[in-house]
């Protein structure tokens, strides 16, 4: 090579390198990742029934301990289904302290706007909710 011509070969490698790299940005930039799917969770009822199919067949359960294991899952649902049942109170009775509370320090024409608040941020919660219930 001669002496111009390693520039120039230096100089068309930077323009190759550089396009590349726009193109990568430019591809990335304006070509969105595709929605995926939200994976969710198997029902109570799917998931209840695979966990018998899976103890029976890796532990080689019988019908006897089949039933057995039914009546402890029943139990243990009813026992969680209570417990998330006193949190929800306890949740429900801190939450109404601390509207009660609120309500002391604010003057009486404050009052009724701190119930329209309320109310609007109720809404806007049980709106919230529901979309994520529907993803």
């Amino acid at each position: 090579m001669t002496r111009k011509s390693l520039p120039i070969a230096f100089y068309l490698l930077l323009v190759f390198v550089s396009g590349a790299v726009v193109g990568a940005l430019g591809y990335r930039t304006y070509n969105p990742p595709t929605a995926r799917t939200v994976s969710t969770s198997p029902s109570q009822s799917e998931f209840r029934r695979h966990y018998i199919d899976e103890s029976r067949t890796r532990l080689g359960l019988t019908d006897d301990q089949v039933a057995k294991l039914t009546a402890i899952l029943d139990d243990t649902e009813t026992r969680f289904g209570q417990a998330r049942d006193r949190e929800n109170h306890e949740i429900r009775q801190i939450r109404e302290d601390h509207f009660a509370r609120v309500r002391t320090i604010l003057t009486p024409e404050q009052v009724p706007k701190y119930e329209e608040l309320r109310k609007e941020r109720l809404a806007k919660g049980k709106q919230q909710q529901e979309q994520q219930n529907k993803q």
